[in-house]
């Protein structure tokens, strides 16, 4: 019997009139609802016709959330007063509950896209509402991306509607089409807001890492909820860890159950919440309750303010989730939970003035997270680029061009882009791409390794993955039941596989245990076989990782990484669970990394050349090369050069001088004089140091090219200005004594004579060159600068004195007269003048 009372009671009623006139006018629609208003439940009924009035529709409700998808259909059959399976039913992966007569199926987004694949006309499907588009998952943009395309070439009646809380209504409205927006007014209890930051400041939360200090303070505001507040406690925490650590704290409440919540929970745990309960209640839970449910009871929320979002580090090949700030919206929804029945309060555990600083939005999954599993489905679905698929925010070209380099190597693409038969294959398995293929490969013997890998296993289970698969064969927890569905689910699809004529590689029979642990996960992770090296391993990606510190790994010549991460600020990626393999396993499993190939590098000070057989990054042999490419040996050595500098070449005291010259004479004249600095000559390096490097082999060769002769060549030759280099910038100039006194360039914008004081009295103006005065230091009798002055005149009027009175009684024999300007110069003492 239908509960009409409580479906009465639902606020989004009153918008029904509204949405159903924008379906039969336009075919689509976005629907903002506040939440408890019945979007999630109400709406569906109605669009299928089961609460009497309208036409009888089949309709698809999809889900981001298994635990949302269950909760959603039981909740419709109990307001039809309905077994779970009859009007309403759900299917999510490795359960289907749904009947032959059910009108409406819940179904989580992942489940719908294989549908569509299979089936890209939905035959027998009237409409499709996407519940929750706000939180912006992956495979929720892609699905109605798919519809979107699936209404416009090949079922125009089918019917399109986006559902959410908090969400672009905009956005959504222009990429359905011009699509109404229809809103519901919501009957929100009031909730107040209880600021609740940490006393003392807390580490900010950096890759999986929450500062434990956070923890136990969300764990006392708990304690502080239930005390001020009467009802059950919802706390949202990021992660399972952080739930568990939570949990750990809340010892000693009395008479208060503690409940956790997350994706990985029990479905008797998840029952258990979403009916009331005969005790006060603390349930702590990560964002799988932000939205769809509504937990009964609960008139606290208690915050911490973190969410879990995915991220890709493509130059190492790792992904991963990492901890952040949760956005505005999502703290709106959050706060929504405490007032769907009653009026309530959040206690949020951060400062109000950061509030204001927070992101607006999550970022959308597309902009962050692994694009392979959805590259392949764009690949299946006909637009390898998704350039027309209907998408908020396009996906960065890095990434795609990351995700089409992982299909091709698991041959899911071929070299257009375009899927082949057994990316089609991986793509309806409802796998990662990367598991599929090692489903497929080992012909569905490494269902269990990839049921182990699918769904994360719990810390307890350890790092060494072949001992996490014989304790989850063994195991009584609720992953291990999990898992046993799952390992069916894989062996019926790979059965199928086969019976479709796509047998896979040969593989060890089930059972075989570290063995199937190693290949599954080479074949998923090719790239992430590693051999040990220097007390860490070096993957095939080039990383290096380190296992954790008294694993049974260690040791073990070669793993495959199944799981890592890479801690900020670190440098080695960090092993979170891997399973020992052997050389020929590694080679087999990442045959598209083996290679041999000519290596002819600048290396360790000198030219190397070598052939080497590699697996990526790792070096399996390595043999000298004695006849390498001409070409590749001078790429190595101007390498070198790059690297060290022309320093290598053999530099005479004159070819310093000449560089320093040519560097000058560019300075103060520039054109034809050439550019000699580093940067320069490298550029015209063609010109002027062959054919010395041409005949050069390795860095001794190196240092015997002339380097002042090959600078020679850049000589300003054809414009007949190279004969003016000596009257330009002389190597010396003659001095009033007649001595010929060398001319330092070292500073090219100001060259230096440094001559002794007596060779250059009666001289009145500084001697220039190029038109350039030079500086003067003027030296004592022993050598020593006594002066410096770039104007003679003046030094002999004013600072000589000083100086001859200083230096004379030191140097009596030199002569030192009164007025050094009318005085002969000398380069000899005053006893030899009066000789």
């Amino acid at each position: 019997m239908i509960r009409h009372d409580a479906l009465e009671a639902l606020p989004v009623r009153g918008a029904l009139p509204a949405l159903h006139t924008a379906l039969d006018t336009h075919g689509t629609a976005v629907l903002v609802a506040p939440p408890g208003t019945g979007k999630t439940t109400l709406v569906p009924l109605a669009l299928a016709g089961l609460l009497g009035d309208g036409p009888r529709r089949r309709v698809v409700v999809a889900e981001p959330r298994r635990i949302a998808a269950r909760a959603a259909a039981r909740r419709m059959a109990w307001l039809l007063g309905e077994e779970p399976g009859a009007s309403v039913g759900h299917t999510v992966r490795g359960e289907r509950v749904v009947g032959p007569h059910a009108r409406v199926e819940v179904v989580t987004t992942g489940v719908l896209l294989q549908r569509l694949q299979r089936d890209q006309e939905l035959a027998g499907v009237d409409a499709v509402v996407l519940d929750e588009c706000h939180e912006r998952h992956l495979d929720a943009d892609t699905a109605a991306a798919f519809l979107w395309d699936v209404r416009q070439t090949l079922r125009p009646e089918l019917r399109l509607v986006a559902a959410s809380a908090t969400t672009d209504a905009q956005g959504w409205a222009r990429l359905l089409g011009g699509a109404p927006v229809v809103e519901a007014a919501g009957t929100a209890h009031p909730v107040d807001v209880v600021w609740a930051p940490p006393a003392r400041p807390v580490r900010p939360p950096h890759g999986m890492r929450v500062d434990p200090a956070l923890l136990a303070h969300v764990a006392s505001v708990v304690r502080r909820a239930l005390a001020e507040r009467p009802g059950d406690v919802l706390c949202f925490l990021p992660g399972v860890g952080e739930i568990a650590r939570v949990a750990g704290r809340l010892g000693g409440l009395g008479d208060v159950e503690v409940l956790q919540v997350h994706g990985r929970a029990p479905a008797a745990v998840q029952d258990a919440v979403l009916t009331p309960g005969r005790r006060r209640r603390v349930v702590l839970t990560t964002s799988v309750a932000e939205s769809s449910l509504t937990v009964p009871g609960v008139r606290v929320v208690v915050d911490s303010g973190l969410a879990r979002e995915p991220r890709v580090d493509h130059a190492r090949g790792l992904s991963a989730l990492t901890t952040v700030r949760a956005s505005q919206a999502a703290g709106r929804q959050r706060a929504g939970r405490a007032g769907r029945e009653a009026p309530g309060a959040v206690y949020r555990c951060w400062a109000q003035a950061e509030d204001v600083r927070l992101p607006r939005f999550p970022s959308p999954e597309i902009k962050v997270a692994d694009l392979t599993a959805f590259a392949l489905q764009a690949a299946c679905w006909g637009d390898p680029e998704a350039a027309g698929l209907a998408l908020l925010d396009r996906p960065p070209g890095g990434a795609m061009a990351a995700a089409r380099g992982v299909l091709g190597a698991i041959g899911a693409v071929d070299s257009a882009g375009r899927a082949t038969d057994r990316g089609a294959a991986l793509a309806r398995l409802g796998l990662h791409p990367r598991l599929g293929r090692a489903l497929l490969d080992t012909s569905g013997a490494g269902a269990e390794v990839v049921a182990l890998l699918s769904e994360e296993a719990p810390r307890e289970y350890g790092d060494d993955l072949a001992a996490a698969l014989r304790r989850a064969r063994h195991g009584g927890d609720a992953y291990a039941g999990r898992w046993r569905t799952e390992v069916r689910r894989l062996r019926a699809n790979a059965e199928g596989a086969r019976a479709e004529g796509r047998p896979g590689a040969e593989a060890p029979g089930r059972g075989a245990g570290e063995r199937t642990a190693g290949l599954v996960a080479a074949l998923a992770f090719p790239e992430r076989v590693a051999r040990s090296d220097g007390g860490s391993y070096l993957m095939a990606s080039g990383t290096r990782a380190d296992l954790p510190e008294g694993s049974v790994l260690r040791g073990a010549p070669w793993i495959a990484v199944a799981v890592a991460d890479r801690p900020v600020g670190k440098g080695h990626a960090r092993v979170l669970l891997a399973a020992a393999v052997d050389e020929d396993t590694a080679r087999s499993a990442a045959a598209s990394l083996h290679g041999e190939r000519q290596e002819v590098r600048w290396a360790d000070g000198d030219v190397v050349a070598r052939r080497v057989e590699r697996l990526g990054a790792i070096e399996l042999a390595v043999r000298p090369l004695r006849e390498a490419d001409p070409a590749r040996v001078r790429e190595a050595l101007l390498d070198g050069l790059r690297r060290e500098g022309f320093g290598l070449l053999r530099w005479t005291p004159d070819a310093r001088v000449l560089r320093q010259r040519l560097a000058f004479l560019r300075l103060r004249l520039g054109e034809p004089w050439p550019d000699v600095g580093d940067e320069a000559l490298h550029a015209r390096v063609d010109e002027w140091l062959e054919p010395g490097l041409g005949r050069a082999r390795r860095r001794a060769d190196l240092g015997r090219i002339d380097a002042g002769q090959a600078l020679a060549r850049l000589l300003p030759w054809a414009s007949g200005q190279a004969g003016r280099l000596d009257e330009l910038a002389p190597e010396r100039v003659r001095v009033p004594s007649g001595s010929r006194v060398r001319v330092d360039y070292g500073d090219p914008a100001q060259p230096v004579l440094a001559v002794k004081l007596q060779e250059m009295f009666g001289l009145q103006e500084s001697p220039a060159v190029a038109g350039v005065p030079l500086l003067v230091h003027l030296l004592s009798p022993a050598g020593r600068p006594a002066a410096v002055t770039a104007d003679l005149a003046s030094f002999w009027k004013d600072g000589y004195k000083g100086v001859r009175a200083e230096l004379r009684g030191r140097y009596p024999r030199h002569p030192w007269p009164e007025d050094p300007a009318a005085a002969e110069p000398t380069r000899h003492t005053g006893a030899r003048l009066r000789r």
